[in-house]
């Protein structure tokens, strides 16, 4: 018994504190298993990690079951949980790695960055009295450096542009908020969006806040921006899908072997239960993002715009180990209101090719073309205005809004994976960052106000050819829209914040553009039977 080692005791004690009928019904298969852990450990050719062994037993286990059932190491799950959670304790700044330096792009508003005064621009260029520029700079290691537990201090010093002499700043580390609302604002007088990122615990008062915000500005009629938005808390989604939805209809069941049929409804506290609703999705969209546009569009609730989304109606259990790492069980699969499970198919133990679908729908030509996307008439379901939707491969839009690829050319793929349009911005705002913030006091003037000059360009153009990039000219005209509107809203995030980039790009974003055109003409509205 001397070589029964770790891997066999942990996975026993996983077998030991599961309930009886969730062990293993065939006794021979732990005998099986014991036998395999101790001759690899007495005749293996070199000596076992059996901490490795142990955790790619398990990785290997889970894989040969549904796609999202995964294994966390203690230090995995901290990080993973952090978006979730909605904070983590550190400096508070938004950052990026510009030509091996820690830039400042913005200090989180009254954290504890922006308390002792550093500011959006800024390079850290030591921590701790340590050089904190070169090659070896990363996102990690800015994570290893400047976060830490709360109450605990680093000091840093920066170079600012107008400064000879470096700025030193001592820093005592606190929660920052994560927020999950990365944008809110007003389209036309009446029409307000809210881009939602994912669903943490602190979604849905970042939402309500949003949404009184809105709301003081006149806001009528909603655009709620789920695109990209990969899932998150079970109970936020159904709490966010309860703003819209009346009081006792049903948001979403979830049930599976050892889960019992588990109802979540509406309560009477939805604070947009009418008005006109536009909720935007795409193939990046899924989990409770799929719970909250599959409820409002069974329900007739509002009109659910852009592209089919990801299909994942699994949900995952943590079951703690006694080291601390977790698995993330799927234990039960959920379902809309009218019983669509929109999780698409996969087969077990080809986790590889359940991710590859994205990648498949696009050479299909479902990206631009609604008529390339198939649904098996088995499962097919109703709404509660009789509309026909469909379960087994995520939610497919109301209206359908297909990706227009000829706005991008090779010269714009370029430019974009090689970072120059950041970088030069980042130049760019070194030089005006103070004229520009005298001019433009907020987004709504510099929206309106600022405009991307000839001159602009012609200097943008030289610094891509500087920096290795070949002007092509076709390449320009084709995606010139498209380069002026992002360059500006480069400028109006590292002016004010993420939300000043995305109110920027929305003048040529085509599926806000269509929203907003659906909202104004009503016809589409009338036509499938949506009531508001």
């Amino acid at each position: 018994m001397k070589l029964i080692n770790s891997t066999i005791i942990i996975i026993l004690s996983l077998i030991l504190v599961l309930p009886a009928q969730a062990q293993f019904q065939n006794k021979e298969d732990v005998k099986k298993l014991m036998s395999a852990m101790k001759i690899i450990n007495y005749a293996y050719v070199d000596s076992v990690d059996n901490s490795k062994l142990t955790e790619a037993a398990i990785e290997a286990a889970l894989k040969e079951l549904d796609p999202h059932s995964n294994y966390f190491t203690k230090e995995e799950i901290q990080k993973a949980n952090e978006p979730l959670e909605g904070n983590f304790e550190g400096v508070g700044i938004q950052f990026q790695i510009y030509e091996d330096t820690i830039l400042v792009v913005a200090p989180i508003p009254g954290g504890p960055s922006d308390d002792v005064g550093i500011r959006a621009g800024d390079k850290i260029v030591k921590i701790n009295g340590e050089d904190a520029t070169g090659e070896d700079i990363n996102n990690k290691y800015v994570q290893n450096h400047l976060r830490g537990k709360k109450g605990t201090k680093v000091e840093v010093s920066v170079k600012r542009s107008g400064r000879d002499e470096l700025i030193k700043f001592t820093i005592t580390r606190d929660k920052i908020p994560l927020n999950s609302v990365e944008a809110s604002y007003m389209l036309t007088d009446k029409i307000g969006t809210v881009k939602i990122s994912r669903f943490s615990k602190t979604t849905l008062n970042e939402f309500k806040e949003a949404m009184k915000e809105l709301k003081e500005e006149g806001m009528e009629e909603l655009i709620l921006d789920l695109r990209g938005n990969p899932g998150g808390y079970l109970q936020t989604a159904t709490d966010l899908a309860d703003e819209f939805i009346e009081n006792g209809k049903l948001l979403v069941y979830t049930e599976g072997r050892k889960a019992p049929r588990r109802e979540l409804k509406a309560t009477s506290r939805g604070s947009f239960e009418n008005g006109k609703l536009v909720v935007l999705i795409n193939e990046g969209s899924a989990s409770a993002s799929e719970i909250v546009s599959g409820a409002v569009q069974d329900w007739d609730r509002g009109l659910v715009v852009g592209r089919r989304s990801f299909g994942k109606g699994l949900v995952q259990r943590p079951f703690t180990l006694p080291d601390s790492s977790v698995i993330r069980l799927t234990t039960a699969r959920y379902h809309t209101p009218s019983g669509r499970c929109i999780q698409r198919p996969y087969e077990e133990g080809e986790k590889e090719e359940y991710y590859k679908d994205i990648r498949e729908r696009m050479e299909r030509g479902e990206f631009v073309n609604s008529d390339s996307i198939t649904f098996p008439d088995t499962l097919k379901y109703s709404t509660d205005n009789g509309r026909t939707v469909y379960g087994g491969g995520g939610i497919m839009p109301d209206v359908f809004v297909p990706w227009d690829s000829t706005r991008f050319s090779d010269f714009y793929t370029n430019i974009v994976k090689n970072r120059i349009p950041n970088s030069y911005i980042l130049d760019y705002l070194d030089e005006e960052r103070g004229e520009l913030k005298k001019k433009y006091d907020n987004v709504k003037s510099f929206k309106s106000r600022y405009t991307i000059t000839d001159e602009f360009m012609n200097e943008f153009i030289d610094y891509t050819k500087d920096e290795g990039v070949e002007f092509d000219e076709e390449g320009y005209q084709q995606s010139e829209k498209q380069i002026k509107h992002m360059l500006k809203a480069l400028i109006a995030r590292n002016l004010f914040d993420i939300s000043a980039y995305y109110e920027i790009i929305s003048m040529i974003d085509q599926t806000i553009q269509k929203s907003v055109e659906i909202l104004k003409e009503e016809t589409a509205f009338n036509e499938k039977k949506i009531e508001y």
